[in-house]
């Protein structure tokens, strides 16, 4: 058999956003093809990443040795 992904868990909540940042992050997700979920998801993730509070994908790592 081949290997199956294991699909992420994830985490429901509300989330209270002004309107002109809610605009701002919705106008980027259109820039970039995503929906507004999925940009503040990736907002998220790099923002935690950057900060080293999650481990670094393989592409950051070569990333970083090829600059």
């Amino acid at each position: 058999m081949g290997s199956i992904m294991k699909e992420k868990e994830t985490k429901n909540f509300i989330l209270r956003i002004d309107v002109d940042t809610m605009a701002a992050i919705e106008r980027w997700a259109a820039d970039e093809f995503r929906s507004t979920n999925g940009q503040l998801q990736w907002i998220i993730n790099e923002a935690l990443r950057k900060s080293g509070r999650i481990k670094k994908t393989k592409a950051d790592r070569q990333e970083v040795e090829s600059k």
